[in-house]
């Protein structure tokens, strides 16, 4: 297939997979007047590396899934190199979820003082809320025809 029904069919441009041609991620094999030529494999290679992206993987990244996919293997990430890969962005995710999560503590802990800070400076405490109308209610002044 030549280099616009692989991109249509990838879901990409064809300036994409130029950039990919250049940084030896695709191969680059020509047809004898010069057209590129594509087959299913390098769709496939395509799908292993949008994939991997979509998962937030850097394009170099994704270069040994390619050349595992290359070389004949089923699956691009059933060779070593790949799997080093894999174990190397769950470190770098499980380390900022770490992150996060104690970013969210301190937020956490700023937003429970703000709140104490803020109901100390108000006397009596915070205003009530009337989920009803106006909030007039006044208690109703004694009777003087009662007698004690």
């Amino acid at each position: 297939m030549r280099i616009g029904e692989l991109a249509e069919r990838a879901g990409t441009t064809t300036r994409t997979l130029r950039y990919y041609e250049a940084r030896g991620l695709l191969p680059a094999r020509r047809t004898v007047n010069g057209y590129r030529d594509y087959d299913e494999d390098d769709l496939r290679l395509l799908h292993q590396i949008r994939t991997l992206q979509d998962f937030g993987f850097d394009l170099e990244d994704t270069r040994p899934f390619v050349e595992c996919l290359q070389a004949g293997h089923p699956a691009g990430d059933s060779c070593p190199a790949s799997l080093d890969v894999y174990r190397a962005k769950l470190a770098e995710l499980d380390a900022c979820i770490g992150h996060m999560m104690r970013v969210r503590a301190e937020v956490a802990a700023q937003l429970a003082r703000a709140e104490v800070e803020a109901a100390a400076r108000t006397p009596g405490g915070p205003e009530p809320k009337c989920d009803l109308a106006p909030c007039d209610y006044a208690a109703p002044a004694p009777r003087k025809d009662t007698q004690p």
